[in-house]
């Protein structure tokens, strides 16, 4: 399912006038789980310009990458099927798929867990509760784009 980012300038509940976030741009995969987390963070990321395709598990997430082409890839460690480890460097050794940024996204932050996300093939790495405005500056500075 892909969500794309409105088109208006106002988003719910902004007042007029109200300054709005800065907008971005881009395709990013969103490859999570849990369904409240995967609806939660695809509002939050359309909201501030990008269109995002959501997907629920590893198997799923590596036809969509083939499929969708995404700029960036925001993936859960721990899927059912293949998970996101596994994936990880599947993506990474692959040489049309190697160039999009993957930011892996675990709830079990263990110490080692981020070395490990970036051993297995992650371009960076962020804990769940997701910290928002540090996962869009970590997404900015993987895209090039204005915030990063």
């Amino acid at each position: 399912a892909e969500r794309n980012a409105p088109s208006a300038d106002r988003g719910p509940g902004r007042a007029a006038g109200a300054e709005a976030p800065p907008t971005r741009s881009g395709k990013v995969l969103l490859v999570e789980d849990d369904s409240t987390t995967r609806g939660t963070l695809a509002r939050r990321l359309v909201g501030r310009g990008f269109r995002v395709v959501e997907v629920a598990d590893g198997l799923g997430a590596e036809a969509a990458v083939t499929a969708e082409r995404p700029d960036l890839v925001l993936l859960d460690l721990s899927l059912p099927g293949k998970d996101g480890w596994t994936l990880a460097a599947a993506l990474k050794a692959e040489p049309s798929t190697r160039p999009i940024p993957i930011i892996g996204l675990t709830a079990h932050a263990m110490p080692g867990d981020r070395e490990r996300a970036l051993r297995a093939g992650c371009d960076e790495y962020e804990s769940k509760p997701v910290d928002f405005p540090r996962l869009l500056y970590k997404m900015d500075v993987m895209l090039g784009t204005p915030g990063g």
